[in-house]
């Protein structure tokens, strides 16, 4: 028995480190969205080198006085992509992309603490126990909240993003200039346009699946204890 127990530990150990780890992300994104950074005047960062389409290609960022732009050069020059005001798109990614790092962040610190706790009631041997099979539960539906949580926000993050880029950027393909289409509706991120394609989804099934051998387990110990 001893030489199996070691597992229990290691993986409770394990969801601490990376509770602490998220808790941690989580102090630093808030940090960012209070702070709220912005390039100064003048940064410039790039060119650098990239691979596209098996050419080579260029990426560059520049913040001038009162605008930035950011271009992307491929094809030996005949692609280009240029965004004009990218100081706005960097607004964007503060605005809605780091609440939903955010969330991410703050959900996943929560479930390596209940896989914690899970894994330590099952190192003392009290796997089928009222907590344990609690804590199996409450896994399972939050796998279950977050996959379509998560899929409303990043469908909002992309509606976002595609709509500013629609509205600023401008792609050249040997001269002729191509503009990005105005996103119409909001499509929800997942498979097929819904969220039940999410891993999380599948998981969250999984684990709630799981749940009801623990309570089976939990029904056939208590039987046993009441024999005894």
């Amino acid at each position: 028995m001893t030489k199996i127990n070691w597992l229990p530990k290691f993986l409770r150990w394990m969801f601490t480190i990376f509770a602490g780890f998220m808790i941690v992300a989580t102090i630093a994104v808030c940090a960012v969205i209070v702070i709220n950074p912005a390039l100064p005047a003048g940064t410039q960062i790039g060119p650098f080198e990239v691979d596209m389409l098996g050419q080579p290609g260029s990426v560059v960022l520049r913040a001038d006085h009162g605008a930035s732009t950011f271009a992307v050069s491929a094809l030996r020059g005949n692609m280009t992509m240029s965004v004009d005001q990218a100081s706005g798109l960097i607004e964007v990614l503060k605005h809605y992309g780091l609440p939903l790092i955010l969330l991410s962040t703050i959900y996943f610190a929560m479930l390596f603490d209940l896989l914690r706790r899970l894994f330590r009631n099952v190192g003392r041997g009290d796997s089928f126990t009222q907590q344990s099979l609690h804590l199996v539960q409450t896994i399972g539906v939050s796998l279950l909240v977050f996959s379509l949580v998560s899929a409303v926000a990043e469908s909002w993050f992309s509606r976002e993003m595609l709509t500013y880029l629609a509205q600023h950027t401008v792609v050249s393909i040997s001269g002729t200039a191509i503009h990005f289409p105005v996103p119409q509706g909001t499509v929800i991120s997942g498979g097929h346009g819904f969220p039940f394609g999410s891993p999380y989804f599948f998981s969250g099934l999984l684990v709630l699946a799981l749940s009801e051998v623990f309570r089976q387990g939990l029904a056939l110990k208590s039987e046993n204890d009441l024999t005894v």
